[in-house]
């Protein structure tokens, strides 16, 4: 079985706020799409990705998400999150996410990100450079669960 380096998954933990319960009493599905990003921005922060970004004059824009709502999240919960960069394309790269409760590690929801390389002078993709590539380790498959 191979390992994984530390930085290639990237964890947290959080509650989830009040502000973050619909209508429903259970978490608000766009607060998902809202923690993904805030995840995936601290990631690539992280990884040295922002200054190598800005070097390419470029940022990116997410495609599209696909989320798997699997079993709600109350206000006070304890949230474990994790993600990772599955792969990289000449101009995209797919990000996957994991929301589990960190009192039983119930996998509550199970998304991932397209995100486009874009340059910022027009919004047009353009290739994602080898040293940003580099920055990051792809995990295709899902990670075993490991303790945060």
């Amino acid at each position: 079985m191979s390992q994984t380096p530390a930085l290639a998954v990237y964890c947290e933990e959080f509650d989830v706020p009040q502000e973050a319960i619909d209508g429903n009493g259970h978490v608000n599905n766009v607060a998902f799409v809202q923690w993904m990003q805030d995840v995936a921005t601290r990631h690539f922060a992280a990884a040295g990705g922002v200054p190598l970004m800005r070097q390419a004059g470029a940022t990116w824009v997410a495609r599209s998400h696909r989320i798997d709502y699997l079993a709600p999240a109350f206000a006070g919960d304890r949230l474990q999150v994790r993600t990772w960069v599955a792969d990289f394309g000449r101009a995209r790269s797919l990000r996957r996410y994991e929301f589990r409760r960190a009192r039983d590690g119930v996998l509550l929801v199970r998304a991932e990100t397209d995100w486009v390389f874009v340059r910022a002078s027009d919004g047009r993709p353009c290739a994602i450079p080898d040293a940003l590539k580099a920055a990051f380790v792809p995990v295709p498959d899902p990670p075993q669960s490991q303790p945060l």
